[in-house]
């Protein structure tokens, strides 16, 4: 089978979408399917497959809070026929289909089976409300729907009925591992404390820093790190951390550099306050046999069930949060159980059976 993965957004920017792609990408080809991944990429040197087409070159546009990279490029069409007419696909597969412009084209301009995976969800509904009409028309292109979680389910459906199939987020249960050796530079015999995500509002990185100088008192051998790019929106975290000891600022990490990370933390804090579709940071936490403590919302609930693989609380509860990663400090046994059932949960979202079930659904489509 010869399958299209499209994304809109840039290939050569690590993000969620673009993850999900490179892994189906990956296990596809371990199943014997030929793949081809459409999508813009705005950094030759970055990408990370020879299967890329690049189509478009990406511009970063405003949204929530931080940005998309996506192509708008007035030769797109051009470009995207001629692709379609040589690679002959059977199945293409857009993820989050109705974001401009490279997804909608491919859609509309192909007639071979159509999925669409919906990846986001948001608490207002954005553009699809307001650009309605238009999307519908691009949305009726779709033969088959998948959403990665049920809040990205119910936020797609209220705007945009149909018949979709839930199909998880993935780990890689073979790159993240608990037989990850740790960072050298972190295996000093401090404690870490670890977040990981982009330093956008949403993320709540500003209740971490007031529950970690509250916590370093009380832990003076505690470490946080914080890998993630700096977002052009908003607050600037080291101006907040200043003061305190022991913050480390690694920025974004490449890809292959982050189960080094989780294999030298003692636990991992998502304390994001919204706006989130699926626990990804949290799946790979556990998959490397870490404990987790998480805001209490929606895409965290999928993954990760409180007292179990970790400790979740109230969504900017600075007192609840420092109460929660106090208790795991505190208590090593306690985390080192959650971490082995955390590694036990998260083999159910192993890559290679979430590519399998998408697989199986292009076999549907085609018979």
């Amino acid at each position: 089978m010869k399958v299209g993965l499209v994304s809109p957004y840039d290939y050569s920017y690590p993000g969620g979408v673009t993850t999900h792609i490179y892994n189906l990408e990956r296990c596809f080809q371990e199943m014997g399917h030929e793949v081809r991944i459409l999508a813009p990429c705005s950094r030759q040197e970055n990408h990370v497959s020879a299967n890329l087409i690049r189509l478009g070159h990406a511009i970063p546009f405003p949204s929530g809070g931080s940005f998309a990279r996506i192509t708008l490029s007035p030769r797109l069409l051009f470009q995207v026929k001629g692709v379609l007419d040589r690679e002959n696909f059977d199945v293409i597969h857009a993820h989050e289909p109705l974001t401009p412009a490279l997804p909608p084209i491919v859609l509309q301009e192909t007639c071979v089976p159509r999925v669409g995976t919906f990846h986001a969800f948001h608490s207002k509904p954005r553009g699809y409300f307001w650009y309605k009409p238009l999307l519908e028309r691009w949305f009726r292109h779709l033969d088959s729907l998948i959403a990665v979680s049920q809040p990205a389910m119910d936020f797609v459906s209220r705007h945009y009925p149909g018949n979709y199939e839930l199909i998880p987020n993935g780990v890689d249960t073979r790159l993240f591992s608990p037989q990850t050796l740790p960072l050298e530079e972190l295996a000093d015999g401090k404690r870490n404390l670890l977040f990981v995500g982009r330093l956008e509002e949403r993320k709540g990185l500003d209740c971490l820093l007031e529950a970690y100088r509250r916590l370093k008192a009380q832990f003076p051998d505690l470490r946080l790190v914080i890998v993630g790019p700096r977002s052009r929106l908003g607050t600037d975290y080291r101006i907040m951390s200043e003061g305190l000891d022991d913050v480390v600022f690694s920025g974004s990490v490449p890809f292959d550099m982050l189960p080094g990370y989780y294999a030298s933390a003692h636990v991992l804090c998502a304390p994001a306050t919204g706006e989130e579709s699926f626990g990804m940071v949290l799946l790979e936490a556990m998959a490397t046999g870490k404990p987790v403590v998480a805001s209490r919302i929606d895409g965290f609930s999928q993954v990760l069930t409180h007292g179990q693989e970790g400790l979740m609380v109230p969504p900017r509860d600075q007192d609840a949060l420092t109460e929660a990663l106090s208790h795991l400090l505190s208590h090593p046994g306690l985390a080192r159980d959650m971490g082995e059932r955390g590694r036990q949960r998260a083999q159910e979202y192993d890559w290679t059976n979430v590519a399998q079930k998408v697989s199986q659904l292009y076999q549907r489509l085609l018979s």
